[in-house]
């Protein structure tokens, strides 16, 4: 494999792709696959943040949608991705990789808080680092998370690994000559509302000249051909 143009990435998985081929919650067997994936990642050199989303479990907007108060859901949210955050340590750490989870609602006994200079040394030291639960704060879904703590972490991208392989100029799923996007610029992402992550994580990256890598994650191989500057993707970036 090539070497990967990058130092310190962010990876921003959906919980929806922990569930494997089940229809709800976590398939340790795939999550195991996913572990693998990020394990051959981090044996190139690179320094590897995660973030996971909850909708695997529950999702913060479905919940306020059927009448939920949105706060409280959105809490409810934010600890399945601590959840899932644990069950990734979990597989990771059984492959023999160091990782640490920080959790943005602190909970001492299962996790650590976020703090940027502890998650810089993990990092340094070789550890992957998990950032659960969000933001903290109600109103932000997980996209928005995984763009701020690939600010903080000053990292050098933000990938996201989904079910589709990149940004297309309409649904995949429901328009079988959708159109996908080798490149792509922020703003036409914005404008067009693509639905590439929530419109505030766009406008984050954006802000900070942090390149998003779209990709599919479920592909066997896919994330480390991504990580070497070849694979199906779409990059959002700057003058794309």
């Amino acid at each position: 494999m090539s070497s990967t143009p990058y130092k310190r990435v962010l990876l921003k998985l959906s919980g929806e792709v922990l569930m494997g081929s089940q229809p709800f919650g976590i398939d340790p067997e795939f999550v195991a696959e996913m572990a693998k994936e990020v394990k051959a990642a981090k044996d190139t050199g690179l320094e590897i943040c995660l973030v996971i989303g909850g909708g695997n479990i529950f999702r913060g907007m479905a919940g306020a949608a059927k009448g939920m108060d949105r706060a409280q859901a959105d809490y409810m949210g934010m600890l399945a991705t601590v959840m899932n955050a644990l069950a990734m340590q979990n597989a990771l750490e059984q492959l023999g990789v160091p990782t640490r989870v920080q959790s943005a609602i602190e909970m001492d006994k299962v996790c650590e808080p976020v703090i940027r200079r502890r998650a810089e040394r993990h990092l340094e030291k070789g550890r992957v680092v998990i950032f659960a639960a969000g933001v903290g704060a109600p109103y932000f879904t997980t996209d928005s998370g995984a763009a701020l703590r690939a600010a903080e972490m000053k990292c050098d991208a933000l990938l996201k690994g989904t079910s589709v392989d990149g940004v297309y100029d309409s649904d995949p799923k429901t328009n079988p000559d959708a159109v996908r996007y080798s490149s792509v610029d922020y703003d036409t992402v914005l404008a067009d509302n693509l639905k590439v992550m929530d419109a505030s994580a766009v406008a984050l990256c954006r802000d900070n000249a942090i390149p998003i890598v779209v990709f599919s994650i479920r592909e066997q191989g896919n994330l480390a051909a991504v990580l070497a500057g070849e694979g199906t993707k779409t990059i959002v970036q700057k003058g794309a």
